[in-house]
């Protein structure tokens, strides 16, 4: 009966007005924490989601603005003229230097603990490398200023503001590489995203805006040497000025840039390729294990590679000045030289890549498989970029096999050269790739085996894991005199990991791969040298013209030509990563 009535009086307590209130109370901070992560999702997580996508939206259609005028600039109508595209340019030069200015003030400003920095973002050769392109747009921009400063009476004033905006745009580009595109932004995310991806996109349409200039130079070149020869009667489109120059310079200004082209538009390009990867390091959270600067090595046993790289980069001039010659007087020479030289070129970087991965296979370096994406963009641009050459590869390809008898004796040359070119792009981007991801065997787990480890004495506990150690420790009881010294002298036998002692494969091996790097980054170089200033026999062999037209072919020769110059000067950065970290 007692109990019975302790129990009622249980029940009666659990619907007190008590428990009821701490109940209430108890909802209302659930409530209370629901509503605080909601608000905390709604604030913080779920715009800095959708500001990369935001961010990556804004920067493509600002291309796409840019393109659109100047395709409708290409067609040479009065509605839109040079002018507009150039105002447009400047317009977001000037809203990126605003940010860079603003971002480099507020850092400046902030006296907190030093921010994180990305260890693989912009390595300083790759900076150094970007001045000294840098330093030649300078030179490009002093010439457009010499050349408005000469017809400066009947041209517009943006012509020569252009130049003016570019060199600032440049200089203060270069020094925010050099202090501040390691940066891991953790402030104002949103902000900085739209500010990154517009310097990024900015500097995509400074390179469309080359592309597009060295194109229509090297196009009306053409049409005028098919004119010479008799094959067609094509007009050139220049506008000139419709006055007089007041220096005796003005033609000189002209032509000279067109020899500066090539290193504006790869000094674009590039800077385009490490503000992206600034852009993806915004908010990211670094692992300080793999976000650290590997130690330098020495490189012994160079000597195969440097020469054969150099007597390639010889070759490549005295291909580019005999081409450049040949082909005024006879096309069909000039052609048949470039594919036989392409044709051995090829063949052997086909054979270098090769054996690199061969090296490879032989050799067990365990991987990296860390967040890296300065790596990851390598990688990406590597095979995006050969999509450029692969389509004029396979245009000649079809273009050779539907030739006929009366077609040029070199069509078989040509058809080899197209075939070895697909087949060493794939192979060497194998090679860079698999480079790139290798890693190198840490030296601090090793010395830590052989330093610190140290048997425990048997009592009647067998720890299993001293047993994988095998005759790499030394007990410390009952050791006789013998196992002390060897011992001690197998712990002065370890030494720090400086110089020459961190091989990371066997001496042998090693050279190998440094000397097949130098060689391939040597070869690459001859081949950007010789379509950057001139030596482009696609627009002179004339069979991809007579199965694809005029118009088709040029189009893509338009777009794969760029594309080509670019794989090749990513590759010589990519081997000279690869050449550092072997």
């Amino acid at each position: 009966m007692v109990e019975h009535s302790g129990l009622d009086i249980m029940c009666l307590n659990k619907y007190s007005p008590a428990s009821s209130s701490s109940s209430s109370s108890s909802s209302s901070n659930a409530e209370k924490k629901l509503f605080s992560k909601l608000k905390v999702s709604l604030t913080k997580k779920y715009p800095q989601k959708n500001a990369e996508t935001l961010s990556a939206q804004y920067g493509t259609n600002l291309l796409l603005i840019g393109v659109s005028v100047m395709l409708a600039l290409a067609q040479h109508g009065p509605a839109v003229k040079k002018e507009h595209l150039l105002a447009f340019i400047t317009a977001l030069m000037l809203v990126q230097l605003v940010w860079m200015l603003c971002y480099m003030i507020r850092r400046e400003r902030e006296r907190g603990p030093v921010p994180e920095r990305d260890a693989h973002a912009g390595t300083s050769w790759i900076r150094g490398g970007l001045t000294m392109l840098a330093l030649l747009s300078l030179i490009m921009d002093a010439f457009r200023i010499g050349y408005f400063v000469g017809y400066h009476s009947c041209i517009s004033a943006v012509l020569g503001v252009y130049p003016i905006v570019h060199a600032l745009h440049t200089i203060s580009q270069v020094h925010f590489l050099w202090f501040h595109i390691k940066d891991v932004i953790k402030k104002y995310e949103t902000f900085e995203r739209f500010g990154v991806i517009h310097a990024v996109f900015t500097n995509l349409l400074l390179w469309c805006n080359g592309v597009m200039s060295e194109a229509e130079h090297f196009l009306n070149n053409h049409r005028r040497r098919l004119t010479a020869l008799g094959y067609a009667n094509l007009s050139t489109v220049e506008a000139e000025p419709h006055c007089n120059c007041t220096t005796s310079v003005c033609s000189m200004f002209s032509t000279s840039l067109y020899y500066l082209y090539p290193f504006n538009i790869e000094y674009h390009i590039f800077v385009s390729a490490m503000l992206l990867v600034m852009w993806k390091n915004i908010g990211r959270t670094l692992d300080l294990h793999s976000n650290r600067k590997r130690p330098s090595t020495r490189s012994p046993g160079l000597l195969l590679g440097p020469m054969l790289g150099l007597l390639a980069l010889a070759s490549s001039v005295t291909v580019l000045v005999v081409y450049l010659i040949q082909v005024e007087k006879s096309p069909q020479a000039a052609v048949s030289m470039f594919y036989c030289y392409g044709v051995v070129m090829l063949s052997c970087m086909c054979v270098a890549s090769g054996a690199g991965l061969l090296v490879y296979r032989l050799e067990a370096w365990p991987m990296d498989t860390g967040s890296n994406p300065a790596r990851a963009l390598d990688a990406e641009l590597l095979l995006g970029s050969s999509l450029g050459s692969w389509l004029m590869s396979w245009c000649s390809v079809v273009a050779v096999a539907a030739a006929g008898r009366g077609s040029p004796g070199f069509r078989w040359t040509c058809l080899a050269y197209s075939l070895l070119l697909v087949l060493e792009k794939c192979v060497q981007n194998l090679f860079i790739v698999e480079s790139l991801y290798r890693r190198r065997r840490d030296p601090d787990d090793a010395l830590a085996t052989e330093v610190f480890c140290v048997t425990p004495p048997y009592d009647g506990i067998v720890n299993r894991g001293y047993e994988t150690q095998e005759k790499h420790c030394t007990t410390l009881e009952g050791e006789t005199p013998e196992n002390r010294a060897a011992f001690s002298r197998k712990q002065t036998d370890v030494t720090l990991p400086v110089g020459n002692r961190l091989n990371v494969t066997p001496g042998r091996k090693r050279q190998i791969l440094k000397n097949i790097t130098i060689f391939l980054f040597m070869c690459n170089i001859s081949l950007w040298i010789l379509p950057a200033f001139g030596c482009r026999p696609q627009y002179d062999n004339g069979l991809e013209q007579e199965t694809f037209g005029y118009s088709v072919w040029t189009t893509v020769l338009n777009v794969a030509i760029p594309m080509n110059l670019f794989y090749r000067m990513h590759s010589v950065a990519s081997l000279f990563e690869v050449f550092r970290k072997v």
